[in-house]
């Protein structure tokens, strides 16, 4: 069993960043894909960003590319996601993921959420413009 913690939401103006990290009880935690996925109210959730657990890549939502970075620090059994030129519409409730251990998969598999066996109870980004 993996919990998920996310942490470093909170209010931001337009135009500014935030970095939100979540933490992974994984013994193991090199061995696991991370995902982050974030959901607005009335809206369906949507894909952020994937890191495999290689390390050798990442994916990004259209919405985000070029704004938003993923990066992870195994030492630390933690994953980040640095946000930058916030838009209102980035705000919603931002969730960390992750599938079964040693699961790499496509932009395809990873952006669906289906794909992903872990999630955390998710940190809320707020955007004013």
């Amino acid at each position: 069993q993996v919990q998920l913690v996310e942490s470093g939401g909170g209010l931001v103006q337009a135009g500014g960043s935030l970095r939100l990290s979540c933490a992974a009880s994984a013994r193991t935690f090199s061995s696991y894909t991370m995902g982050w996925f974030r959901q607005a109210p009335g809206k369906e959730r949507e894909f952020v960003a994937a890191m495999p657990w290689t390390g050798s890549t990442t994916y990004y939502g259209n919405s985000v590319k070029d704004r938003f970075t993923i990066s992870r620090d195994n030492a630390k059994n933690t994953v980040y996601l640095q946000m930058s030129s916030l838009k209102p519409e980035d705000t919603a409730v931002y969730y960390c993921a992750a599938p079964n251990p040693y699961y790499s998969g496509t932009y395809t598999r990873l952006s669906k959420g289906e794909t992903y066996r872990y999630w955390g109870q998710g940190t809320q980004v707020t955007v004013s413009s």
